[in-house]
C-alpha cells in the first residue's frame, strides 16, 4: 500500500488521503495533482507514476479545466 506523501496531502483536503488506493484511485489522483499541484507535487506525481498512465489520464480526462488540459496536452504531447 503506498501513502500519499505529506508535501502533497494538502491536495486532498476532502479525504483521508491515507485511505487512496494507489491502483483504484489512480484518476482521480492524478488528475488532483495536475489540476491543483505545484512543482513539488508534480515532481512527486511523476516519481510515483508513469508517463504513461499520466498521459492515459490527460487524454481520457473530463476532471481538468480546458486552461489545465491545454498546458498538459502541450507538456507531454498528445
Amino acid at each position: 500500500m503506498h501513502l500519499i506523501d505529506k508535501r502533497v496531502q494538502k491536495y486532498f483536503w476532502d479525504i483521508d488521503p491515507n485511505t487512496l488506493d494507489f491502483k483504484r484511485h489512480k484518476r482521480y489522483i492524478i488528475e488532483r495533482i495536475l489540476e491543483m499541484g505545484d512543482e513539488t507535487a508534480v515532481r512527486w506525481l511523476r516519481s510515483t507514476f508513469s508517463d504513461e498512465d499520466i498521459r492515459d489520464v490527460v487524454k481520457r480526462t473530463r476532471g481538468l479545466s480546458k486552461k489545465s488540459l491545454r498546458f498538459w496536452q502541450a507538456v507531454i504531447g498528445r
